[in-house]
């Protein structure tokens, strides 16, 4: 069974941010995942939660500058400080809107001289994030991101994802395994997916290249959602596509494979 999440930062965009949680239920999803939630009041997001019955499964600790073409916060020796503020402001959310996870991004390093140091503060942070998130019962996760979107990216192939979880090893710790971008890198997530579901505490999906829906781009999204569903993976799967065209004329592929309708 694959539980599908609406991506609300991506999908519905033509909305105001709050309306797109009704859009989604409208649509048939029963959760919903946004990369940050910190525009919007907590208590306007819980009342849209408890409005539509929707599931708030994921989103973001703050990243500061990385949307815009930043090296972010989670790995910058220098930001050592705002990442601790940024992680209480996270609990504020999470304590009100309880997520399954949160998604801590590893950003981008400008000069290849300090990635060292870049590595060690971002793994610092990493398990700093994974122990206060860990007394709410919500996971740590971290990804990889490709670096032809995103160059200087310093966590950006599946080798490296398993190479930190192993070298953290914490119990709070996992994987977001996002497929458009290992695809991006010439990666196979559907072997990463089969052979190491254990280590996923979320997937997230577009087509490649374009970052569109299934069926505008080169994945085989059967195949793919196959894998998902047969490899043992019990979380939730987001569409974090950008939809060609209006988002409801997207959705094809969620009457297909959607396992449960609401």
């Amino acid at each position: 069974m694959i539980n599908f999440s609406a991506n609300l930062s991506m999908l519905f965009t033509e909305l105001p941010l709050l309306d797109r949680f009704d859009a989604a239920k409208n649509a048939g999803f029963s959760a919903a995942e946004i990369q940050f939630p910190y525009s919007e009041s907590i208590d306007a997001l819980r009342a849209k939660l408890d409005e539509t019955g929707l599931q708030l499964v994921l989103f973001n600790v703050d990243a500061d500058d990385l949307l815009q073409g930043g090296e972010g916060l989670a790995a910058v020796p220098e930001k050592r400080e705002r990442f601790k503020a940024a992680l209480t402001q996270t609990v504020d959310y999470i304590e009100a809107l309880q997520p399954k996870a949160v998604n801590v991004l590893p950003g981008r390093c400008m000069n290849p001289r300090r990635l060292d140091d870049y590595l060690q503060t971002f793994g610092e942070n990493l398990s700093l994030a994974a122990d206060t998130f860990a007394p709410f019962g919500v996971s740590a996760i971290f990804e990889a991101i490709n670096t032809i979107d995103m160059p200087g990216f310093i966590i950006h192939s599946g080798a490296q994802m398993l190479d930190w979880l192993e070298r953290l090893n914490h119990p709070n710790l996992l994987l977001q395994v996002d497929i458009y971008h290992l695809s991006m890198m010439n990666e196979d997530p559907e072997a990463f997916i089969r052979l190491h579901p254990e280590t996923i505490g979320h997937i997230q999906f577009a087509d490649t290249p374009g970052r569109g829906q299934p069926g505008t781009g080169n994945i085989d999204f059967n195949r793919l959602f196959d894998t998902i569903r047969n490899s043992g993976y019990s979380g939730w799967t987001g569409a974090e596509y950008r939809p060609v065209g209006p988002t409801l004329d997207s959705l094809d592929w969620l009457e297909q494979f959607q396992t449960k309708k609401l």
